[in-house]
C-alpha cells in the first residue's frame, strides 16, 4: 500500500467514524431505551451460556480430575459496531433489524487446554436440549487464509424474564490457548493505526498459527501419553 493510499484510508475511517458517531447520536434519540434493554437480554444471555460451561467443567473436573476449560471470556458488541455492520450489509437501524440480522452481538469464548477438548465440550453443549444450533463454522479443520483457527457456533438459548421466555442469539468461539493468544496478537498488529501489512508479515503471522497449530498437536500428545482417556472409570486410573 503506498502512502497516497494510506492517506486516503486513513481520511475514509475518519469520516467513516464521525458519520457513525452522527448515526449512534441521532439514533439514540429515538432507540435509547429499547436498545438498553436489548443489550440487557444479550447480557442475560451470556451469563446463561458461561454459567452452562461452568457447569460442564465443574462435572468434568469431579469426573475426570482435570478442568477442560482453561478460561471463559464474554464480550458485547459496540453500538459504533453494530451500526457499522448493518451499514456495510445495508439493512434497516432498527432494534428488530438488529436482532434479526445479526448474530455475534452477544460473544462467549471458551478457551480449552487441548483441541480434543473443544469438540467435547462443543458435542456436550450442543446436546442440552435449550440450546438450538443455527450455525457452525469450524476454522480449525478449515482455517482461514491467515493462519486463524477457532470452532465458532452461532446459537439461540432461551433467558427467563419475569413475564415471558425470549430466545437470544449467541456466538461462541472455542480456541486453545495458543490459538487464543495468536488471535489476540494479530489482530493488534493487523489493526494497529498506521502500519501497514506487508506480505512479509502476512506470511510471518501465517507461520506462527501454523507453529501453534504443531506445539497444540504435540503438547496434546504428551497429554495423552501420560494421562488415561476420560471414558476410563476412576477404579480403572487408580490401578
Amino acid at each position: 500500500m503506498s502512502l497516497l493510499d494510506l492517506n486516503h484510508a486513513n481520511l475514509t475511517q475518519t469520516l467513516l467514524s464521525r458519520l457513525f458517531q452522527s448515526d449512534i447520536r441521532t439514533w439514540l434519540l429515538d432507540y435509547a431505551q429499547p436498545y438498553k434493554e436489548l443489550m440487557a437480554y444479550y447480557r442475560c444471555a451470556m451469563m446463561e451460556v458461561s454459567t452452562k460451561f461452568q457447569v460442564l467443567n465443574e462435572e468434568f473436573s469431579l469426573q475426570y480430575d482435570r478442568n477442560p476449560i482453561e478460561g471463559i471470556k464474554t464480550r458485547l458488541k459496540s453500538l459504533e459496531s453494530v451500526i457499522e455492520k448493518l451499514s456495510r450489509k445495508q439493512l434497516p437501524l432498527s432494534i428488530e433489524s438488529i436482532e434479526q440480522n445479526i448474530n455475534d452481538i452477544a460473544g462467549v469464548r471458551v478457551v480449552c487446554s487441548y483441541q480434543s477438548d473443544i469438540y467435547m465440550l462443543a458435542d456436550a453443549f450442543l446436546r442440552q436440549d435449550d440450546i438450538v444450533l443455527i450455525q457452525r463454522k469450524d476454522y480449525i479443520q478449515n482455517p482461514k487464509p491467515n493462519g486463524y483457527r477457532s470452532l465458532h457456533l452461532i446459537v439461540e438459548t432461551p433467558i427467563y424474564l419475569h413475564n415471558q421466555k425470549k430466545p437470544m442469539k449467541v456466538e461462541v468461539q472455542f480456541r486453545t490457548i495458543s490459538m487464543d493468544w495468536w488471535a489476540s496478537l494479530e489482530h493488534k498488529i493487523r489493526y494497529k493505526k498506521n502500519v501497514v501489512i506487508t506480505d512479509q508479515i502476512a506470511k510471518e503471522l501465517y507461520d506462527c498459527a501454523a507453529m501453534g497449530e504443531q506445539l497444540d498437536l504435540r503438547m496434546e500428545r504428551i497429554q495423552r501419553s501420560v494421562e488415561p482417556s476420560p471414558m476410563d472409570t476412576k477404579e480403572e486410573r487408580a490401578k
